[in-house]
């Protein structure tokens, strides 16, 4: 229909990076009448969403970012920061599927070091597993489930696990050269860096079942975009910020991938 919108953009405009969803929606249920336009500095893309279905699969988001970074800079001079807060679609089925292979070849699980696996096996046992259940399953059990949520030991336990595994699978999980991951291939292809993954970021239902809870930020530095972008749709190389090329350095130590 004329005047209909083809692309909705949400952005949540605040004083620093959002490391999680739950603090945007909790600042748009409290928000008071005024606000102190001085004190706003960054712009976070939390959800690109396409209305009209013969659209699906045309990147139209490309585009409306960088109309709309154009748009804030005019109205917000001071605003220096631009980013993604971006959910991670894919993370634990890949993940689900990567021990499935594990328990299926009877391999050694070497995801994770003997401590942590003896950590899982303990933790899980605490909860209530059966004894002596192999950890794979048992890890398997608690993505599938969700039920490591409700533990503090099991998160305490989990946390540098998921955290390095979910910056493998965005940073160093391919198809044909891209990243696997749909929402890391589309910001990387506008030349954004993936600055920072994030822990319990979103604890929705959805969150937790998509990526262990996890987001990651994809921020725009608008001096380096052109370049970061030609880097990756030529030669395939994702900038990455320090704190998730250290992530994935723990992952490679830890894997045999």
């Amino acid at each position: 229909m004329p005047g209909e919108p083809l692309v909705v953009l949400h952005v949540a405009l605040t004083e620093d990076i959002s490391d999680n969803i739950q603090s945007i929606v909790r600042e748009f249920t409290t928000l008071q009448s005024t606000e102190d336009v001085n004190k706003i500095n960054s712009a976070i893309f939390y959800s690109i969403t396409s209305t009209q279905p013969g659209l699906q699969g045309v990147e139209l988001g490309n585009y409306l970012i960088k109309r709309v970074v154009r748009e804030l800079q005019s109205e917000f001079p001071q605003m220096a920061q631009f980013s993604s807060l971006s959910p991670i679609p894919g993370f634990c089925t890949w993940l689900q599927g990567l021990l499935g292979q594990y328990r299926k070849e009877r391999c050694h699980p070497d995801l994770l070091s003997e401590q942590e696996w003896r950590e899982v096996e303990l933790a899980t046992e605490c909860l209530g597993s059966r004894p002596g259940m192999p950890a794979t399953e048992a890890l398997r059990k608690l993505i599938g489930t969700g039920e490591w949520m409700h533990s503090e030991l099991l998160s305490r336990v989990l946390e540098p696990v998921l955290m390095r595994l979910c910056a493998w699978y965005l940073y160093g999980e391919k198809r044909r050269g891209s990243a696997l991951n749909p929402v890391a291939n589309f910001h990387l292809q506008n030349g954004a860096t993936m600055w920072r993954i994030n822990w319990l970021a979103d604890t929705s239902p959805r969150g937790v079942a998509n990526s262990c809870g996890i987001m990651v930020n994809y921020r725009y530095f608008l001096n380096d975009t052109s370049k970061n972008s030609a880097l990756y749709l030529q030669n395939k190389v994702v900038t990455a910020s320090e704190q998730v090329l250290g992530l994935v350095s723990q992952f490679q130590k830890n894997s045999k991938l």
